[in-house]
Parts: structure tokens; sequence; C-alpha cells
């Protein structure tokens, strides 16, 4: 399962690959206003890549459960000047996380090469379109509801088969308007109780059956302050234990904020999901 990034050449079938997530923002539910300046931002992102990230994620709208939209403007004032600094700084795939197709296509021009869209293309028509024009690469992530308000109480009757049934018609609908590559991600934390997140978890090679690489998020989410009873900064344990579970049950790539510390985990996972 080869998949090419701008200069790079990734195997999903391979190795389990990380994700750094770099959130531009003042409010993010985890690392908001830590590199909120262009400066501060780039040497994260430097610094993910020398801690073994394989792409990193640039956000400039905060996602978290209740956060309000922003405007396309301020994302791109937000996250334009980093994705051109760091796209000039290493080979490593730059990934835009938003869902506005003006924001998107900035951040394209500026050295980005996959839209993270949390609306699987859903939100706004010209995404789609801009995505296969500009040959980006996408991830489409399952929502319900808009992150205002998505976790009031998000119900399923089958949660794995609903969020599979839309992952795959929606990654499909990309691949017939002339997407070459296509991941999917269950979203984890969005619209989602802690049983669905775990059924999800659990259950990931149904996705992977799928025929589209699996990205998975499960880093320092409110699912594992519930197992755990411990705030945001304290869930760094429950999030090397969900990213090992994720590797396990077959995700190609997980998305996190603690990089060092994760490839870790995903290089002993890795060796036990491939050991003969």
């Amino acid at each position: 399962m080869l998949f090419k990034f701008g200069s790079v050449t990734y195997d999903f079938a391979l190795r389990t690959h990380v994700m750094g997530v770099l959130n531009v923002t003042p409010d993010s539910f985890f690392d908001g206003g830590k590199f909120s300046t262009v400066e501060s931002a780039v040497a994260r992102g430097v610094q993910m890549v020398e801690e073994g990230a394989d792409f990193i994620d640039v956000g400039g709208e905060s996602s978290r459960p209740g956060s309000d939209p922003v405007s396309p403007a301020e994302e791109i004032r937000r996250v334009v000047p980093v994705i051109e600094r760091l796209a000039k700084a290493f080979a490593t795939p730059v990934s835009v996380d938003t869902y506005k197709s003006e924001v998107a296509k900035a951040a394209l021009e500026a050295g980005a090469v996959i839209v993270n869209d949390i609306t699987a293309m859903t939100f706004d028509e010209h995404m789609l379109p801009l995505v296969v024009q500009q040959k980006a690469s996408a991830v489409l992530m399952h929502m319900r509801g808009t992150p205002k308000t998505m976790q009031l109480n998000p119900e399923y009757k089958d949660v794995v088969r609903e969020v599979g049934e839309y992952l795959r018609r929606q990654a499909e609908r990309c691949r017939v308007a002339g997407v070459q590559q296509v991941l999917i991600d269950p979203g984890i934390g969005f619209g989602k109780n802690l049983h669905h997140n775990l059924q999800l978890i659990h259950n990931l090679k149904v996705f992977r059956s799928y025929g589209f690489p699996l990205l998975v998020g499960p880093s320092r989410k409110s699912f594992l302050g519930t197992l755990l009873d411990l705030p945001v900064d304290q869930r760094l344990e429950g999030t090397a234990a969900a990213v090992a579970a994720c590797v396990l049950n077959g995700a190609n790539v997980v998305r996190v904020h603690d990089v060092r510390a994760m490839k870790r985990v995903v290089t002993v996972a890795d060796a036990v999901s491939h050991a003969a």
C-alpha cells in the first residue's frame, strides 16, 4: 500500500506512521496557546520531525467539544506562515486540518500536500473539487454534528456499522471524483461517548477492510479522562495504551501530540503486530 506525499513515499503495509499534531490556536483542548506564534509553531514542527513524526498536521481552528468556528481569514493568518516555513524546512509531508476550501487552497499553495477534513468534505461544496484540482491527498473523518454540538448525547444503533458505512461512502465519492489518495478516520471523540470510542478502537480492522489507509487520533482525548479520572495534562499513559491498541487493531497512521513517546509506543506495538 504505497502512498506518495510530495517527495516522500510511505508503505502503509510495512509499518504504522505517526502524525504530529501542531495546533496554532489559542484554545485547543491540550496545547492551545502553546504554539500560537509562527516562531514557536515552526520550532515545534521541526522538533516533532526530529522526534520521528512522519507527518505534521497544522490546524488553525480548535475542534474541541463546544468550540466556536473562526473566520477563514483568521485561520489562514494562523496556518499559512507556519506551513510555508515547515514545507521549506524538511521533506516530511505537511497536512492542513481544515474543512474550509479557502483555507485549504491557501495551505496547499503554501506547501501542504494533505487536507485533513473533519467533515469528510461535506461542509464546503468547493473542497472536493479543490483537492482534485490541486492533486492533494485527503483525510476524511467521521463526525456527528459540529464541534459545538457533537457531544450532546450522541446516539447510535451500531456505531461501528454506521461510522463505517459513512466513511466508505465518502471515500468512494472522493475516489470517483478523482482524489488519488484517501485516508479514513473514525473520529474518536467527535460525536461519540466512552463506549462508542472503545468499540471503534476495538473494531478498527472493520475499517481496514474497506481498502483505504486508516488514521486514528486518540491522543489525550476526554474518553481517556473518563476512564482514568484524570485531566488532559495527565493522560500520557492512557494515550500510550490507546495508541498501542490502535496499532494492534490495524491503524496505519496515529495522530498524536506527544510524538517522541508515541513513536516509541508505535515501534513496539508494530513489532508485535508484524511478528510471525
